[in-house]
């Protein structure tokens, strides 16, 4: 028993040894090139920052950048709370999203490999070069434009939510649902990673789990929410953070837009300072909060 114990504890030396040199670049890298401009930027935020031909100077101003973002610019605190309502909202429908798109990969079919390639191919294209390429790219944009075209006047979500403003049921929860399914393909083209996590955590499942529940009479329903649910339920906890830092990330966040032409047009080091750190700090509560929340149910095993 002892010399059980004792290779248990040497396995999870090892494991943590590998974890440690797996984060190892990172945290070197951060320490060498990011903690300083961090705190540049945390001390900036504070600073009347002054740029003229071979000057730079930075001189103490207190709360006066803080005050001017949220009582003086006209839109820093619209696009602030815009942001983090879609945030909110479209983090929750890529979770649900990639879920159940990895449930249906993980079945057995002929031409699986295929299918995940495809659900996968977002990934590629949302990144880098490609990116790029499909921002820019003309004959995309005639594409899509002649696809609005096309179906101009059609639309079952305009019929729907007519036809739920005519009953009289609650529009504004109706509406945020129709505009996340307007805008599945950005849902789609932003669920790649969880797709891949959620699949592999799928994957760990021991079919013997299923087969005893079949026999106890469980429903596939029951099967979900006893067995499925519950074994990959910490891999929730991982994908909701990416997808929080993931979606603050996109180029086509107003906040980060607005942050950069403060700073690049603008010159307003210190006035951008103040916005960046406002925006990061809110995420970063939204990320702990939530995280505590979804810790306490997420069933760890051994």
């Amino acid at each position: 028993m002892k010399r059980q114990k004792n290779k248990l504890a040497g396995l999870q030396k090892r494991k943590a040894i590998s974890g440690y040199l797996f984060v190892a670049p990172f945290i070197v890298g951060f320490l060498m090139f990011m903690v300083r401009p961090f705190f540049n930027s945390l001390y900036m935020s504070f600073c009347k920052v002054n740029t003229g031909a071979g000057e730079f100077s930075m001189n103490w101003a207190g709360m006066f950048n803080y005050n001017y973002i949220f009582k003086v610019d006209p839109d820093y605190s619209r696009l602030l709370i815009e942001e983090i309502s879609r945030m909110c909202i479209y983090s929750v429908a890529i979770m649900v999203f990639s879920f159940f798109v990895a449930l249906i990969l993980n079945q057995k079919f002929k031409g699986r490999a295929l299918v995940r390639a495809v659900f996968f191919l977002p990934v590629i294209l949302a990144s880098g070069v490609m990116l790029g390429l499909e921002e820019n790219n003309s004959l995309m944009s005639n594409l899509q434009a002649t696809v609005q075209t096309s179906v101009e006047g059609i639309s079952v979500t305009g019929a729907l939510q007519e036809v739920l403003r005519t009953a009289g049921v609650g529009v504004k929860a109706y509406e945020k649902v129709f505009e996340v399914i307007d805008n599945i393909y950005d849902v789609a083209i932003s669920s790649g990673i969880q797709i891949i996590i959620f699949l592999s955590g799928l994957q760990t499942i021991s079919s013997s789990m299923y087969e005893a529940a079949d026999i106890e009479g469980c429903t596939k329903w029951e099967s979900l929410w006893k067995i499925t649910f519950p074994m990959v339920s910490s891999l929730f906890l991982v994908n909701w953070i990416y997808t929080i830092i993931d979606f603050c990330m996109r180029s086509d966040n107003k906040v980060i837009d607005k942050i950069q032409d403060t700073m690049k047009m603008n010159l307003d080091y210190d006035f951008a300072s103040a916005m960046s750190w406002v925006y990061f700090l809110i995420v970063i509560a939204i990320v702990g909060i939530s995280s505590l929340i979804i810790s306490r149910r997420v069933y760890y095993y051994e």
